[in-house]
């Protein structure tokens, strides 16, 4: 391998999720008698904090900052979220790596595990992606679907601040009516201790994460959010919430969703890197994928799911594409031939197109003022 010195120089977002699946390229490259650095570079998409992210320009908001180090010759490879990934590539810049993928599916995220089916009528469900907030139109109309930025482990803070603000209201004042009875002979002791420690006792044992959550004002008190599996895995929150599994052919995933891509500039050093990161089902699945949302030409702004599960010589493919508002669809599941997965694919995206598709993705384009109108930007960019 070639590089400017002994280490190879990693780029990555400095956000905890970025830095975590940037490790585990650092340590799979590591555990090949490879010295790898992790260098953080600051985005576009971390920059603009209060943009919806189909709103935050032409090109990939978490992808270019990253990619032009690596084009530049500063640093020698990149790691990426793959459903980030602009499906248009500069010239010179390969996908090198394809890692094995996470589960690609959806989760509705709560404070208390409900599923989809238990939330009350007209919940308040957050997510920014326009794919999840169609499919879960389309699925219950009566949810109210509100927009939710930020990094995993933001959005978890934001559906958790009011529930535990509230438990330690309710703990706070039923210690002081605790007080304000105590040495009263005919207060029922039992109805008067809730709680089995005082406010100090609980907050102390709040963790770190908890203890910030609670102090956050939210504009919007959510009842679930939805988030990727993987995302919610990596950024090892899952202690913190309930989770309910949603059904992939119903919530199609983004096209990509759960894997990672180590991009290069093409060359000798991307084959090393393929040689020693690259796993050939997944290389498969996520380019049927790809080539169906970039021959679909949905962008950033048409809810488009699409889902590809490579099995023996076979990969299962699931495609969904929505009105903004979830009343719509064109939607089909196909086996198709790993040996032509390619042009199968395009074979696919072509009969979707005249099935209707073409109409729903200009339709959202309409719809979508400001929001970006290029087919070649990948339709969520954002942590998961």
């Amino acid at each position: 391998m070639t590089t400017r010195g002994e280490t190879l120089q990693l780029a990555t977002r400095g956000s905890d999720l970025a830095l975590r699946q940037a490790a585990t390229v650092r340590d799979s490259l590591s555990s090949r008698r490879l010295s790898v650095e992790l260098v953080e570079v600051e985005t576009t998409g971390d920059q603009i904090r209060d943009e919806l992210i189909h709103r935050l320009g032409k090109t990939g908001a978490f992808v270019r900052s990253l990619d032009e180090k690596v084009l530049d010759g500063e640093l020698d490879a990149a790691v990426h979220s793959m459903k980030d990934m602009p499906t248009e590539r500069p010239d010179r810049l390969v996908v090198a790596a394809v890692p094995e993928r996470a589960a690609a599916e959806d989760v509705l995220v709560t404070p208390d595990g409900r599923s989809l089916d238990e939330l009350p009528d007209g919940a308040t469900v957050g997510t920014s992606s326009l794919r999840r907030k169609a499919q879960l139109l389309a699925e219950r109309d009566d949810l109210t679907v509100e927009p939710l930025r930020g990094n995993v482990d933001t959005r978890i803070a934001k559906l958790l601040a009011p529930s535990l603000q509230q438990e330690h209201q309710e703990r706070h004042e039923a210690e002081q009516e605790r007080k304000g009875n105590a040495g009263d002979p005919d207060t029922d002791e039992e109805e008067e201790h809730p709680y089995d420690r005082t406010v100090e006792e609980w907050f102390d044992d709040l963790t770190e994460f908890e203890r910030r959550a609670m102090e956050r004002d939210p504009d919007v008190e959510y009842d679930a959010i939805v988030l990727a599996k993987a995302g919610l895995h990596r950024a090892g929150l899952t202690r913190y919430v309930g989770m309910a599994d949603l059904d992939p052919d119903q919530f199609v995933p983004a096209p990509g969703q759960g894997a990672l891509a180590v991009t290069a500039v093409d060359g000798d050093l991307a084959l090393d890197i393929k040689d020693r990161l690259d796993d050939p089902q997944t290389r498969v699945e996520t380019t049927v994928e790809r080539t169906i949302l970039e021959d679909l030409g949905g962008g950033c702004v048409a809810p488009i799911g699409v889902h590809a599960h490579l099995e023996g010589g076979v990969v299962h493919t699931r495609v969904r594409v929505l009105s903004q508002d979830g009343t719509e669809e064109v939607s089909v599941g196909r086996d198709i031939p790993a040996e032509y997965h390619i042009d199968a694919a395009q074979d696919l995206a072509a009969e979707l197109a005249e099935q209707g598709a073409d109409d729903l993705i200009a339709e959202a384009k309409r719809d979508s003022t400001g929001a970006d109108d290029d087919a070649s930007t990948a339709r969520e960019e954002d942590e998961e």
